[in-house]
Parts: C-alpha cells; sequence; structure tokens
C-alpha cells in the first residue's frame, strides 16, 4: 500500500515521504495512529509540493552521504587510552567516544547510531567497525594504542 507519512517513523520513514508499506502495517499500525494517509490522487494532489520538497531533502542527503563515504575511506583512527599489564583497556571504547574521535580527529559530524560495532572495544591493537552513513556501510579502521605513563 502506498502511504504518505504525516510524522516521521523511526525504521520506516520521515515526515512527507510518499512510501509502500506491507497493507496490514499500513491499516493496522500507521494509520490508526494517524501518522500516514493513504496515498490517493486526492492527497498526492493536496500534498504535492511536500512531496516534491521531501524528494529534493532526499537528494540533498544522498549526496551528502556520498560526500561522507568518499572522505572517509582510506582513513583511521587512532586512540590511546591507559592499560592494565595484560594489554587490556582500563575502560572499554564505545559509540559516544569513537564518534568525539571521528569529530576530533576526522572533523566530521556522526550520530552515536551510526555507528556499529558488535562489541565494546577492550584491548589494544587494531580494530574494525562500522558506519552506516544513509543506506551505505563504511569500514573504518581503529588503532587502540598504550598510553605512555
Amino acid at each position: 500500500m502506498e502511504i504518505f507519512l504525516l510524522q516521521d517513523v523511526p525504521g520506516i520513514g520521515k515526515k512527507n515521504d510518499l512510501l509502500l508499506v506491507g497493507d496490514g502495517y499500513a491499516l493496522n499500525n500507521l494509520l490508526p495512529r494517524r501518522v500516514a494517509l493513504v496515498a490517493t490522487p486526492l492527497v498526492r494532489k493536496r500534498y504535492a509540493e511536500f512531496i516534491k520538497r521531501r524528494a529534493q531533502e532526499r537528494e540533498s542527503e544522498r549526496a551528502v552521504a556520498a560526500g561522507v563515504i568518499e572522505s572517509l575511506t582510506g582513513k583511521s583512527l587512532t586512540l590511546t587510552r591507559k592499560v592494565t599489564k595484560t594489554g587490556k583497556l582500563y575502560a572499554a571504547i564505545s559509540e559516544k567516544q569513537i564518534v568525539e574521535a571521528i569529530k576530533e580527529q576526522l572533523s566530521m559530524d556522526v550520530s552515536e547510531d551510526a555507528v556499529k560495532i558488535d562489541e565494546h572495544i577492550k584491548t589494544t591493537g587494531n580494530h574494525m567497525i562500522m558506519l552506516q552513513i544513509g543506506k551505505q556501510v563504511v569500514s573504518l579502521p581503529i588503532v587502540v594504542a598504550a598510553e605512555k605513563a
């Protein structure tokens, strides 16, 4: 079923998007909650300007994402942390710390939701993380070094 979103719906789309969703999801969830309208010709005509503006926003978001992905290729992050005698970190490196390091070292703004790591980094050495920019996923190497005492 084709719908027009009246509000942002996490995992589905943003306000003013024209989307195809399953009939059951639309009829049982989106329409009763009044976050979407069925995209009839009348709805399309009435909201044509919003639909056109949202399509332009999506294109600009895609262009920005492509630029970010291009600038991330071939780069890596270096983090220095305190370690124990066995080489383990005193405190694990989380998504928030990775976002701060990207902002500081690469001068880019990335949301915490974009950083995908299997588990927090707890050892020194080379690690790989995944960044989801738009619908594309980019791998970014991280080098964790021991802090000199």
